[in-house]
């Protein structure tokens, strides 16, 4: 091969016009606008910059039907999944055909103009087609001098005389199995490395990222400087289907990249999976032989293992007769890693490791929320201060106590009782509980909380930034209303007090709280100190 793979379709597509911008941007203030969450600012950057060669834009209804059904785009080019622009916003509905709406970021920074030629809904989604013209690419303030488009990435190899470029797209850290592989598969083929981790993330949204990236600044260091180039891929984040796995090959090829290595990363249920996996043929979807036809060869990741008498990682297939083994899973991984225990030096480089625990510590050193919920009078508020006091006398984070009537009165003071309003209320204490958790310290929550579903997005918001810890304050309601000091209850029974819960509006009592406590014949004392045994078996306290 003499120089690199063309892009697929032949050219590599730019849907920034600099000679439109100015024209643009002037149209863009009388055009209605969409604000763009950051995975769909990581779609239009794939778009506008060629990585989803040869597309010009969001597919309509009927292409999207296509390629679900044939794989194919208007012209037979096979394309494995559809790219549309989903939106949940009220302007989008507002949309028609014919229509032009400006594209921007969560702050109002004009990225592109998208001519709709289609609009349609699904539960409660819709979602736009039509063509494309870029104005900016989305700001980032993080790693920039390790982004790089695909024309870039291009030119960058051209000068460095590369010709055959194996793409590692990852979506987790590297460990020395997949260090040891891809190395491997690089020398075997003759080609150069592109590490090529994705890095679309929000510092808001997805802050776990960030230590994804400076792991693989870390462990670029033991790679050959000459051969290998790190780069990040702003691809949002798909499920790890055979699909997926095509359109990372048109990603990889549109980048310059005549190889893929397919598989070698940890999947949810704990097994890590194998490029034999992922490759293998289907019912309908021949992936090996499609990836052949898009002009890029999978390298398959096998399962390795640690041959201890050699020192090296090999495939399992390669291992000879007799030798020792060893093996880490992936749920033990992350069990040593959430309890700060040590990490084999066969299995990972320590300066990865450190990198990890900087994003991920222990939890003895993971900030963390407990959340009470239960009935008014239940007692989640006296629990609430009695354990906040005893974390403080304890020391070494800071603690911050969310509770109810105090968010009410310093947050939520505009806000009502219904049902809508309470959702506001406790979404607003799980977002300020969040921040804390994020920046290592302890939230403690004390809403009345009584709706599943709100509880639900609360844990999902905080677990992504540390530990979430819900304690049903289980108290019957016959002994809440003996404790109605304020007459709350006696009023909601009279008909005074509209939509009151436990009365006139229910409660949806927890499905799997961490604890539950019926404080009835328990005193203050001794549920804290259930609370706080809780809270060390988890692993939060020593």
């Amino acid at each position: 091969m003499n120089q690199l793979i063309a892009p697929y379709g032949g050219t590599l597509v730019n849907l920034i016009d600099p000679a439109r911008t100015t024209a643009l941007r002037q149209e863009a203030l009388s055009l209605p606008s969409l604000d763009l969450d950051w995975r769909q600012q990581c779609e239009l950057e794939m778009l506008m910059t060629g990585a989803y060669s040869p597309l010009t834009g969001f597919m309509t209804r009927a292409q999207c039907e296509r390629v679900e059904s044939d794989s194919q785009l208007d012209d037979g080019t096979f394309w494995p999944l559809p790219v549309t622009l989903a939106s949940r916003q009220k302007a989008a509905a507002d949309l028609k055909p014919g229509s032009r709406v400006a594209l921007r970021d969560g702050e109002g920074f004009m990225l592109a103009v998208l001519a709709v030629s289609d609009a349609w809904e699904t539960d409660g989604v819709w979602h736009l087609g039509g063509a494309v013209e870029g104005v900016a690419l989305p700001q980032h303030a993080d790693f920039v001098a390790l982004r790089a488009t695909p024309a870039d990435l291009r030119a960058l190899f051209s000068r460095r005389g590369w010709r055959r470029v194996v793409a590692w797209q990852a979506r987790q850290p590297m460990h020395r199995a997949q260090f040891e592989f891809c190395l491997k598969s690089a020398i075997e083929n003759e080609a150069n490395l592109l590490l090529h981790p994705q890095g679309g993330g929000d510092i808001t949204e997805a802050p776990a990222y960030f230590g994804l990236v400076r792991s693989f600044l870390a462990i670029r260091e033991r790679f050959p400087a000459a051969t290998t180039h790190l780069s990040l891929l702003p691809a949002p984040p798909r499920e790890g289907s055979a699909r997926a796995l095509l359109l990372r090959a048109i990603i990889a090829r549109n980048h310059g990249c005549s190889l893929l290595i397919a598989g070698g990363e940890q999947q949810p249920d704990g097994d890590c999976r194998r490029g034999e996996d992922l490759a293998q043929a289907h019912a309908d979807l021949p992936v090996v032989e499609l990836a052949r036809k898009l002009g890029v060869r999978l390298i398959a990741y096998p399962r390795m293992v640690y041959v201890e008498d050699r020192a090296e990682h090999l495939a399992e297939s390669e291992v000879p007769a007799g030798a020792r083994l060893l093996t880490l899973s992936g749920e033990e991984f992350q069990r040593r890693m959430r309890t700060g225990l040590r990490i084999p030096d066969w299995y990972s480089f320590p300066e990865v490791i450190a990198e990890l625990h900087r994003q991920s510590p222990p939890r003895e050193r993971q900030g963390f929320t407990v959340f009470f919920t239960g009935l008014s009078g239940a007692g989640k508020s006296t629990l609430a201060r009695a354990l906040a006091a005893r974390l403080m006398e304890m020391g070494g984070r800071s603690v911050t106590l969310l509770d109810g009537d105090i968010v009410r009165r310093h947050l939520s003071s505009e806000l009502g009782f219904t049902k809508a309003h309470r959702d506001i209320n406790v979404r607003r204490i799980g977002f300020v509980a969040s921040e804390i958790t994020k920046n290592r310290g302890i939230a403690i929550c004390a809403p009345i909380a009584p709706y599943r579903q709100t509880r639900r997005d609360v844990r999902s918001m905080i677990e992504t930034v540390g530990g979430f810890v819900e304690i049903h304050v289980a108290t019957p309601i016959e002994t809440c209303e003996s404790r109605d000091r304020k007459g709350l209850y006696a009023k909601a029974r009279a008909g005074l007090i509209p939509e009151f819960t436990g009365v006139s509006d229910p409660y949806e009592v927890p499905e799997r709280p961490e604890l539950a406590i019926d404080t009835t014949s328990l005193g203050i004392d001794e549920a804290v100190q259930q609370v706080l045994l809780k809270l060390e078996r988890e692993g939060y306290l020593r």
